[in-house]
This record gives C-alpha cells, sequence and structure tokens, in this order.
C-alpha cells in the first residue's frame, strides 16, 4: 500500500539514517583517520573533527525510492549549498572540506557527477551550477540560488573546489549490511546477528548522547574498543551480556511481586528498595539465559552444571545458619539469619557461568531464579513457606 503523502515516514527514515550512517563512515575511514572524530548536529548533519576543529562537513541525504538520479536543480542540492553558505566562510581555501552524501545517484552529465571523488571536473561542475542557478524556477531555491550567483567568480570557484558528492550510498535497510562487511574481520561465527544487536544499541545509545549535548564527539578509536570488547565477550570462557538494565521497565515491576523469590525476600524482611533490584536481576539473568540457549551461545547443561554449583554453596551457608541459631529463636532471630544467608549468596563473585564472565547480576539473579522455584531459601523454615504459598496457588 502506497504511503500517505503526509506520512511523517521519509522524514523520520531520514533523520534514523543520519544518525546511523555515521558508525559506517567511522568503519570504513577509521584507517585514514584514527586520529579524528565525528560529531552529529555539531558543525553539520554529520562533521569530521580534529584538534577540537572541523575538518569535513557532510550533509546526509536519504530516499527511499531506490535508483531517483540527481540533477542539479534539484532541492537537495540548493538546499545543501545554502545550509552551507550560512554556516562557512565560502571562500576560504583552507576551510574545511563539503561532502554530500546521498542515496541517489548523479545524473549523467550533471555537476553531481562532476563532483564525484572520481573523474572531478570542478571548472565543468561550476558551469553547470550557474546554469541550473539561472533557469530553474523553483521557488523552494530561489534564494540559495541567487546568492550563489551573487558571490564573485573567485569565492564560487573556491566553495564549489572544496564540494564532494557520495552517491548511491547505501539506504537505511542496506546499512546493517555494509557495516557487517565492513566488520567482516570481526563477526562471531554463527553469533552475528547477537553481536550486530549490541553493536547497534552501544551506537544508538552513543547517537542519543551526541544529539543531547551529553558528548560531544565519537572516534574511530571508541568504536575499535567497543568492536574489540565486544569480539572478546564471544571467545572461550566469556559470554556477551544481551539483557542491559534500561530494558526492564518499571511499569513491569508490578506483574513480579506475588512471585515466589519475591515473598523470600519479605520473609527474612528485605528493604523495597533491594526487592525492586532483585526483581531486575531475576528478569535480566532469566533474558539472558533464555537468550544465550536460544543463540546457541550455551548449552543447558552447562547451566545446570553453574545452578548447582550455586546451590552447592548455598546449601553450606544455610545450614551452617541453622546450626548457629538459639535452640527456640523468635521470628527476628530467624530473620536476621536469613538476611545473613541471603547476603552471603548475593555477595559471592567467584562461582561464574564462564570463567571469564564476571557480571554479578547474573549470578544474583541466579539465585533468585532458585529460590522462585523453591530449591533455594533464606529464611530458616523457607521450605515449609514455600510448600504452603504453592499450595494456596493452586487453589
Amino acid at each position: 500500500m502506497p504511503s500517505s503523502p503526509h506520512s511523517a515516514a521519509p522524514s523520520a527514515l531520514g533523520y534514523l539514517y543520519q544518525s546511523q550512517w555515521p558508525l559506517l563512515e567511522l568503519l570504513r575511514r577509521s584507517d585514514e583517520r584514527p586520529d579524528a572524530a565525528i560529531t552529529l548536529e555539531l558543525h553539520d548533519d554529520v562533521a569530521w573533527e580534529e584538534h577540537g576543529t572541523p575538518s569535513e562537513l557532510l550533509q546526509i541525504k536519504h530516499h527511499v525510492r531506490k535508483g531517483r538520479s540527481l540533477g542539479d536543480k534539484d532541492i537537495d542540492i540548493w538546499r545543501t549549498i545554502g545550509a552551507w553558505m550560512d554556516t562557512q566562510a565560502v571562500g576560504d581555501s583552507d576551510g574545511p572540506a563539503l561532502t554530500i552524501v546521498t542515496t541517489q545517484i548523479a545524473s549523467p552529465e550533471s555537476a553531481a557527477a562532476a563532483l564525484r571523488p572520481r573523474d572531478r571536473d570542478v571548472r565543468r561542475a561550476i558551469e553547470l551550477l550557474e546554469v541550473a542557478a539561472s533557469e530553474s524556477t523553483a521557488e523552494a531555491s530561489r534564494v540559495a540560488r541567487r546568492r550563489f550567483l551573487d558571490l564573485d567568480p573567485a569565492v564560487r570557484a573556491i566553495f564549489v573546489s572544496r564540494i564532494q558528492l557520495l552517491d548511491a550510498a547505501p539506504g537505511i535497510a542496506d546499512l546493517d549490511i555494509d557495516v557487517r562487511r565492513a566488520l567482516r574481520w570481526a563477526l562471531p561465527r554463527g553469533h552475528e546477528d547477537t553481536f550486530m544487536g549490541l553493536l547497534w544499541a552501544w551506537w544508538h545509545a552513543k547517537a542519543v548522547d551526541l544529539l543531547c549535548g551529553r558528548a560531544h564527539r565519537v572516534s574511530a578509536l571508541d568504536v575499535a574498543i567497543v568492536v574489540d570488547d565486544l569480539r572478546d565477550q564471544f571467545t572461550r570462557g566469556n559470554l556477551p551480556t544481551v539483557a542491559p538494565p534500561e530494558e526492564f521497565t518499571p511499569a513491569e515491576e508490578g506483574s513480579y511481586l506475588d512471585r515466589c523469590f519475591v515473598h523470600q525476600l519479605q520473609w527474612v524482611g528485605t528493604p523495597p528498595t533491594l526487592i525492586q533490584m532483585a526483581v531486575i536481576d531475576y528478569y535480566r539473568a532469566f533474558a539472558q539465559t533464555a537468550r544465550w540457549v536460544d543463540d546457541s551461545l550455551i548449552s543447558v547443561k552447562e547451566l545446570e552444571t553453574f545452578e548447582t554449583r550455586l546451590r552447592d554453596e548455598w546449601k553450606r551457608s544455610y545450614h551452617w545458619a541453622l546450626a548457629e541459631l538459639p535452640a527456640d529463636p523468635d521470628e527476628t532471630v530467624k530473620q536476621r539469619a536469613g538476611r545473613q544467608i541471603l547476603r552471603q549468596a548475593l555477595d559471592r563473585t567467584d562461582i561464574r557461568v564462564r570463567e571469564r564472565y564476571s557480571e554479578v547480576f547474573f549470578c544474583r539473579g541466579k539465585h533468585h531464579e532458585l529460590a522462585d522455584s523453591g530449591r533455594v531459601g533464606w529464611h530458616p523454615d523457607f521450605a515449609d513457606r514455600v510448600d504452603t504459598l504453592l499450595r494456596a496457588s493452586s487453589k
């Protein structure tokens, strides 16, 4: 079904493309610009920056329809020229390079075609742009065209000499494919989708930071460090973290409050804030386990071995705590003993599902999973209480 003429989808895709495309740019040109960084919506749509000064400004143009040609009278050309005349000393021969990145294809024998990096012909491009500026009757580009023609010829020549066109750029649907090509040396065999999901999640968060002003730039080195770290997570003895804390929303908390592991925490007087944190750990551990298994990153048997180790250590703590209880403990004493068992379990960082996987939330969340099924507990009388709870819930 064709989209409505008033649909905001093309504009939304354009903004999304502007935020995603720089990752591909950083990967492709990291070798030639190892010390440079990219900014978003600071100097231009995108800009390469060196020592705090823009060295290249990029205008990013996305079009949904593939194969569309770009002519010298097109609004994309003149909007870009107008924007650059607004923000730059156009006659500065030492000014930043000016690059148009577009999914369109430059029309043959056009100024746009003459400004491609290969077979550049700046003099021809100037002539064609002057003709287009004089002959076009488009109201949307009238001001930019008039300002361009009003430039001193020498200034205009310098200005156009700084412009280049990168056409036939991959569309938004193809960006992921091109990023994968650029990272073919790093992608873990059989787990490419998981790796790319983690990389894009990092990049989207970084783009939001840039657009909100919480960060000013991101360098090729920043990307290389993240890629190296992700690649390391897929090596033997390690695992990737695929369930970030922000994935859990506060609105979901209520659906967990009647779970057995929450009751177990309440039975030993756990503060509400710590219960909230436990719910998040439980959710993340559960989600992470499911995704690891689905992606064949870990076997069920390996997980069962890990859970057995956790339960064995809990059993030692639990029975030591029982041995130290007085002959006839009251509820306050029992709760205190239960909190001690709980803290000992949750503070253990030496029991890991893999030797190099050290995220403590996973171990804590797994303890809560075991408590949810009644296989471990904190209160000295937890077994009887769990049995009562399960019988009540089955009625």
